[in-house]
């Protein structure tokens, strides 16, 4: 690559399958000043990297040498590191019916129909009606497969079909030779259909996001297209309205429908501090939201634009599927040249029958259903993923996520919440609602953890946090002040000890705290020990299923930690799992390398930088979604939701794909021996042959479709 390499976006329309996408790759190639070519056709992107030297002319024009449309979508310019985006997206929104490729099956369709009464009514000009009818559809098909031939790929499906239909021609068949056609334009239009359908149900995210937002500028609101907005504004969401940007909220408190981005059915609780994402749904509340991220950056358009670039990178069964089919349809041809002159020449058999079963398994040859098995699957469950939260980068991902057999989880953010809760309040001179207004009086402002979830605690309880003077830290030992006109000290047990007895019973029940991973407060109020609170960073709650579910499958579960080992294994005693502490971001690396040398295939969680290592060394690192952006660019795949379910769900849609890509393989390959062995023993012709093929491309596509509607079974 150059110095400085232009990557330059374009969307494509007419590119429904992957022989589609091989044709415009080889093509695009060819153009001079061109480096390196991406072609996805789940996503219809075509990416071409050059020097500068490429113009989206030049690009446009190859497209349109090949019989497809395009349109520049952005230029990406990269010097050094640094990538300048300019440029917007488009798309194309037409109907089905109103396609090129619709019109012109409706086209044949006609012709076709007209012809059959034109013969009818007049016998002597039949064969001239159905050959005037076999142009309509064929003379496309047959320059594109010269087209195609012309710019590298000569062993096209349009060649096989055109090679076909002129050989049905010179046999006096022209009447199948026509329907055949007919019956490759529906195929066609209908793999447009369905890859149209696969390609919108991830670009529909984005209709998720208002088009306008209120933004308010000294007590002014106004509203302006939500696409302008800037990272620092602040906007106004009021009851029922999506929310347009993602942000925190800086006033207001409600509840937050997140269904149309994480799936989840039950609303969330939201309130000042709190993230909200845009495409959610405000209920009953008016909230003020400071923008944290532009548009081109939130949630969604993260979402979408993760999904189609993971859908450029091919699994290894795709990448198998890609290196067979390009030897099957040459041996195809082979195959079918063969049938047609060694009976005849060496059997005596009768030249005409012979070349209509060669020609018939040129069509069961055509490799559209086999090719697209692979690619429209991993395309649907990417897709369907990725409305769910689970983002996975590549189908190679998608396929080594159903092969775990280890996992390696971080504690703090993945297994935990990674924000301490009071867990425990003991009363001792005061009752426990005046223990928690006492310590919450004294950590009113401070952002300290432990204060925060001091004060959480009260907000939670509904405790009335009395005024506090005369506040002040003690290093190393806590905080004191004024509480009411009582002189009160909140602190570490062996500080508090300085100012208080403490009883043996109270010593014990700390000790007890301190073994299950807690951290002990103790409140004294003028030489009385009025009580004390205990707090750790609990599990989420989902976290004890979701590894019995993993644990379920027969998949090896260790946490892996930098904490300290008495809080660590109390953590991981209650969610039943083995737990490593104490560990650098090395230790974690050389677990991962130790159990990959067990023979275990290896997945590793986290959510932090100290993760980064690991993740990438595990054979798949999966990120939680309130991780570190280090976390997020070097895992392979993302729990966006914070849910330890998520990756036993994300597990079953790797399971899930792959079966369907059996599936899809099966029926493929299966129609195709069936109807060859039928074809050479005389039983079936040119119309079942193409039949099979067409047929097994429905089939196929259809069952890969079927895997949007995916949804986890937990």
């Amino acid at each position: 690559m150059s110095a400085e390499t232009i990557e330059s976006r374009y969307r494509v329309t007419g590119m429904d399958c992957a022989g589609c996408g091989r044709k415009i790759d080889t093509a695009m190639r060819r153009l001079a000043g061109v480096e390196d070519v991406s072609v996805s056709v789940s996503s219809g992107v075509l990416k071409v990297q050059h020097g500068g030297a490429v113009g989206d002319d030049a690009v446009l024009q190859q497209l349109r040498n090949l019989g497809y449309e395009g349109e520049a979508e952005n230029s990406v310019a990269k010097t050094e590191g640094q990538a300048h985006v300019h440029g917007a997206p488009g798309d194309d929104d037409r109907p089905w019916w109103a396609t090129a490729k619709a019109r012109l099956t409706a086209a044949c369709g006609l012709a076709l129909l007209l012809a059959y009464a034109l013969g009818s009514a007049f016998p002597a000009i039949e064969r001239y009606v159905f050959l005037a009818a076999l142009a309509v559809g064929l003379i496309p098909v047959g320059r594109r497969a010269i087209s195609a031939a012309r710019y590298g790929t000569p062993f096209s499906i349009e060649m096989l079909m055109t090679i076909a239909a002129v050989g049905a021609v010179f046999i006096g068949a022209e009447e199948e030779a026509t329907a055949v056609v007919l019956l490759f334009l529906v195929g066609e239009m209908l793999e447009g259909v369905a890859a149209g359908r696969a390609r919108k149900s991830i670009q529909g995210l984005t209709a998720l996001v208002p088009k306008t937002a209120l933004v308010e500028v000294d007590g002014i609101t106004t509203e302006i297209p939500a696409e302008t907005l800037v990272i620092g504004a602040t906007i106004l969401v009021r009851p029922g309205d999506r929310v347009p940007a993602d942000g925190d909220i800086l006033e207001g408190a409600g509840e937050i429908d997140e269904a149309p981005v994480t799936g989840e059915s039950v609303p969330k609780r939201k309130t000042i501090g709190d993230p909200v994402f845009a495409g959610t749904i405000n209920g009953n509340s008016v909230l003020r939201v400071r923008v944290t991220a532009a548009a081109a950056d939130n949630t969604i358009a993260r979402v979408v634009r993760l999904v189609e670039e993971a859908q450029e990178s091919k699994s290894p069964t795709e990448r198998f599927i890609d290196r067979f089919s390009k030897v099957y349809t040459p041996a195809v041809l082979v195959v079918g040249a063969l049938v047609a002159v060694v009976p005849p020449l060496l059997f005596g058999g009768v030249w005409s029958d012979w070349i209509y079963k060669g020609l018939a398994i040129l069509l069961i040859g055509c490799p559209c259903a086999l090719v697209i098995s692979t690619p429209a699957a991993i395309a649907a469950g990417l897709s369907s993923g990725a409305r769910r939260g689970l983002l996975m980068k590549g189908g190679a991902v998608l396929e080594t996520l159903g092969k775990i057999t280890a996992i390696a989880l971080d504690k703090t953010g993945t297994l935990t919440a990674g924000k301490p809760v009071v867990t425990d309040i003991v009363a001792g001179t005061r009752v426990g609602s005046a223990v928690l207004a006492l310590a919450s009086a004294l950590e009113t402002g401070s952002s300290h953890p432990l204060a925060l979830a001091i004060l959480g605690r009260a907000k939670t309880d509904g405790v009335q946090t009395p005024p506090a003077s005369e506040t002040q830290a003690i290093a190393g030992e806590g905080v004191e002040g004024v509480v009411v006109g009582e002189r009160v000290f909140l602190g570490a047990p062996q500080a508090a000890s300085k100012r208080a007895s403490l009883s043996p019973a109270q010593d014990a029940e700390i000790a007890a705290f301190n073994a299950e991973g807690k951290t002990v407060s103790v409140i004294v109020v003028d030489k009385d020990v009025a009580g004390f609170l205990a707090m750790r960073d609990e599990a989420r709650p989902d976290a004890l299923s979701g590894l019995a579910s993993l644990k379920g499958r027969g998949i090896r579960l260790v946490m892996l930690t930098g904490d300290n080992r008495r809080t660590a294994e109390a953590v991981a005693a209650g969610l039943g799992i083995e737990a490593r502490a104490e560990l650098l971001p090395q230790d974690k690396l050389r677990i991962v390398k130790e159990l990959q040398a067990e023979g275990f295939v290896v997945a590793k969680v986290g959510d932090g930088i100290n993760d980064a290592p690991a993740l990438a060394q595990a054979d798949v690192g999966i990120a939680m979604g309130g991780g570190t952006d280090v976390a997020l660019e070097t895992a392979d795949a993302a729990v966006l939701h914070g849910r330890v379910q998520d990756i036993p769900d994300m597990i079953t849609l790797s399971k899930s794909v792959m079966g369907n890509i059996h599936q899809n393989i099966t029926i493929a390959l299966g129609l195709k021996a069936v109807f060859l062995v039928t074809t050479v023993l005389g039983v079936t012709g040119l119309w079942p042959a193409i039949l099979a093929d067409t047929g097994a491309t429905v089939l196929v596509t259809a069952n890969a479709m079927r895997l949007l509607r995916w949804k986890p079974s937990t």
